[in-house]
């Protein structure tokens, strides 16, 4: 199995050194202790280790929190804090940038090291799992949406207020929409079938709707009989997250 590569920025060199024996002692390899956020980004780009432990308060023009703001958005590395400060303001500026946990800073003499073992490595596994099954989950995502760009029948999906979250080339075609140019209109300024009522707001009870010779109005004079299905979507919980629209047509002709 790979080593897990985790860099520690923190400016206080022993907490530094404390941290990085208590990760070696249970597997994990530290290439690069820095002290400050300039530093921490360059390490990130170079060496992209699988998590980055970040003081808040560091030294230099930039802190911990804008260190890792820059990391998590250019290279996706999950961060945890290392802070001795849990003020809510500082807490909030933190939160911005999805960390993946908060390790409460301890002065020395308080405790025999300023952080607890038990808590670093419990809060690392966590980090490690959540950025694994976050990383499947966008693999799939990437899977399926090109898979749904590929099929032959268009593919409309809308979020609960029906607000169009995904278009693929075939519904482009048909409709004359660009996905780029439809996301976050209302799916009926898209899709609108005569005599036929999507089932939005609180008109979800029928999971599943078919369309049989549905006429579509489009732009320019033009309609488009279709046929295809309309299914509610829900989640785990059986909550209603919105529609998915998939049509495929039967002719193309002039109103």
């Amino acid at each position: 199995m790979a080593k897990i590569n985790i860099i520690i920025v923190e400016d206080e060199r022993i907490t530094a050194e404390d941290i990085k024996k208590a990760l070696n002692s249970v597997g994990y390899e530290v290439p690069a202790i820095v002290p400050s956020g300039e530093e921490a980004i360059k390490a990130a780009e170079e060496l992209k280790p699988d998590l980055v432990i970040m003081d808040i308060k560091l030294e230099g023009e930039m802190d911990g929190i804008q260190a890792a703001e820059q990391i998590r958005s250019k290279l996706g590395i999950p961060i945890i804090y290392l802070t001795a400060y849990s003020d809510e303001k500082t807490v909030q500026r933190a939160k911005i940038t999805e960390p993946s946990g908060f390790i409460l800073k301890q002065p020395y003499g308080f405790l025999r090291k300023p952080f607890e073992e038990s808590e670093l490595n419990t809060t690392i596994e966590i980090t490690l799992y959540r950025d694994r099954l976050e990383k499947r989950l966008r693999k799939h995502d990437k899977w399926l949406g090109a898979m749904l760009k590929s099929i032959s029948d268009g593919v409309i999906a809308t979020d609960l207020n029906g607000q169009v979250r995904f278009m693929n080339s075939m519904a482009e075609e048909l409709t004359g929409w660009l996905e780029e140019d439809a996301l976050g209109h209302d799916v009926r300024e898209i899709f609108d079938p005569v005599g036929y009522k999507l089932p939005l707001e609180d008109d979800m009870s029928r999971e599943v709707s078919y369309l049989k010779n549905t006429v579509l109005k489009l732009e320019e004079g033009e309609k488009l009989t279709v046929d295809g299905s309309v299914t509610v979507i829900k989640d785990m919980e059986g909550n209603v997250d919105g529609l998915v629209i998939v049509f495929r047509p039967v002719n193309l002709s002039k109103i």
